[in-house]
């Protein structure tokens, strides 16, 4: 099947210096074509789009950005017709620098949007009314895309809230002010609709080619946008033309197709000096100054590339990009490594790891560093934490005239009942991440083998499997829920699902649910940073003092 898949799409370039290139695209992935002005991008871009053009959707730099009204002003038939003279349009070398359908596009996006609304909105009322109530939940679990793009436009910094009101007029609110016309939105606002509703109703399993997003859109903005387009569309294939460094290194697991120069023969471009590099690191620093510009905030964190972290913390703190390291000495190193080196000078970096045992003054001398000490395990204990989980209740009571105790009740009475069976592995598992991380803090440095001495080192894990496992059986004792959730992997064991369907939610609503909250309520937001109070320090530059 994945060679199906790869064969599908075709990406083939002539380099100077590397021959020619067959790139491979794989839906769920993204390639970043990186280059400076003047390497022959937008050529690029559109010979990718004739070799895919069946099966792709072109998202152009210079498209229009305005809207002429704020509803459907086309019927079907029409928007039908447009989309073919663009197919055409677009195979025609002169798109490349000129759009003859500018209106037509923005007119095509906004029908496509309230179109696939409506769509849901009937399957479910259809479900509804031949009493099939079990298929319309199953419908209902598929997110709106009206409220899939107020949650992207949040988790982007843009505080703004996109209605369908009466006739199928669009609306905008700002912090819940009155109601006004999209057409009244700014450029960069009405560009990241635009956007989100391209690419939320493409049509499944296509090429998505978006040129140059960062020309209507501060860094800030886009790159949380691509982070979450790309987690909601993993059935399809994304390729970003950029002049924007920070956006293939914000996606590390991404591809980047790097441009140099180019070579011409007439009007037409003969080859390019061009490289492929699968790890955005390797990205030469010549390159970087070239083309950079501005301060960035950086929050390394533990783990892998998950869209959990960078979603909730871009919502907690707006201002930063989250990228994974792997292990707390890698996010210690990356600190390290970025505060000591000149030519970063324009990135603030900052860490956050587990405190696992750690002293006091081993804390205070990490906050000192950049880096933040939490007692927390993953990521999932901020949007499992049971104060959440209980406002979560709350507005599902409001909505659904359930009584928000025994949805509460429903939701976390189980808990210690679900972990009790993974008691052995959910202390060896942490156990593991520690001695890990002890193991690698004294082995020898190269000033130590130079000595030639005999290096040794004891450590009897009997003695700390039962340590750990003593203070499992005083969390469950003293039955405190926030306290096992927070320290153990509960992303192992049943807990996270049955806290979910307990309040009548699959775990990717509930999650949605808890971002929501942050978007939408300020003392959740505030919550969330007392929670993580030396990060918030760091970040905001607040006093901080680590615990006693």
């Amino acid at each position: 099947m994945d060679a199906i898949i790869e064969k599908k799409y075709k990406f083939s370039i002539l380099t100077s210096n590397n021959g020619s290139l067959n790139i491979p695209l794989i839906e769920g992935q993204a390639l970043f074509v990186l280059g400076a002005n003047g390497v022959g991008k937008s050529t690029l871009m559109y010979n990718l789009f004739l070799q895919n053009k069946n099966h792709s959707k072109r998202i152009l730099a210079h498209r229009q950005t305005w809207f002429d009204d704020n509803s459907m002003n086309m019927t079907a038939s029409q928007k039908k017709q447009n989309e073919e003279w663009i197919k055409g349009h677009d195979s025609n070398t002169y798109s490349r620098w000129k759009d003859e359908f500018t209106q037509k596009r923005s007119s095509i996006s906004i029908f496509d949007l309230i179109n696939s609304e409506n769509i849901r909105a009937r399957r479910i009322a259809n479900a509804v009314d031949t009493d099939k109530i079990e298929l319309a939940k199953k419908y209902s679990n598929f997110q709106a895309p009206l409220q899939a793009i107020n949650e992207l436009l949040a988790i982007s910094n843009i505080p703004i809230t996109i209605t369908l009101g009466r006739e199928e007029h669009l609306f905008a609110s700002k912090n819940g002010c009155e109601p006004y016309s999209i057409a009244e939105l700014s450029d960069g606002e009405r560009n990241a609709l635009l956007i989100c509703a391209d690419v939320l109703t493409t049509e499944p399993n296509r090429l998505i080619i978006i040129d140059e997003p960062e020309r209507h859109l501060h860094r800030s903005i886009i790159s949380p946008l691509l982070t979450s387009l790309f987690h909601k569309r993993r059935d399809c294939v994304f390729v970003i033309s950029t002049h924007d460094v920070f956006l293939p290194v914000d996606h590390y697991e991404s591809q980047v197709l790097l441009l140099r120069s180019c070579n011409w023969n007439g009007k037409n471009i003969k080859d390019w000096d061009a490289d492929l590099i699968s790890d955005t690191a390797k990205i030469p620093d010549s390159v970087k100054l070239d083309i950079l510009g501005a301060k960035r905030n950086i929050l390394f964190v533990e783990g892998e590339y998950e869209s959990l972290d960078r979603q909730i913390y871009q919502l907690i703190f707006p201002n930063v990009t989250v990228i994974p390291q792997g292990s707390c000495n890698k996010v210690e190193k990356a600190v390290e490594g970025i505060k000591g080196t000149v030519e970063l000078h324009w990135i603030n970096a900052y860490g956050l790891i587990d405190s696992d045992d750690r002293t006091r003054d081993q804390i205070q001398t990490l906050h000192s560093k950049g880096i933040a000490a939490l007692k927390s395990y993953s990521v999932e204990s901020l949007y499992y934490n049971l104060d959440i989980v209980k406002k979560v209740a709350k507005r599902l009571s409001e909505v659904t005239g359930m009584d928000e105790n025994e949805l509460y009740a429903k939701a976390t009475s189980e808990i210690i009942n679900n972990l009790r069976p993974h008691k052995e592995r959910l202390c060896s598992r942490l156990c593991e991440k520690q001695v890990r991380n002890k193991v690698m803090t004294i082995l020898p440095k190269h000033k130590d083998i130079a000595q030639k001495r005999i290096f040794q080192y004891a450590l009897d894990l009997k003695e700390v499997i039962e340590k750990e496992e003593a203070l499992f059986e005083k969390l469950i004792a003293e039955n405190n829920l926030n306290g096992l959730i927070s320290r153990y992997p509960i992303r192992e064991t049943p807990v996270l699902t049955k806290i979910a369907t307990g309040l009548g939610l699959t775990r990717d609503k509930y999650e949605c649910a808890v971002r929501k909250l942050i978007i939408d309520d300020k003392e959740t937001k505030e919550f969330y940073k007392t929670l993580l109070a030396p990060l918030t320090d760091l970040i905001e530059n607040k006093n901080y003092a680590p615990p006693r």
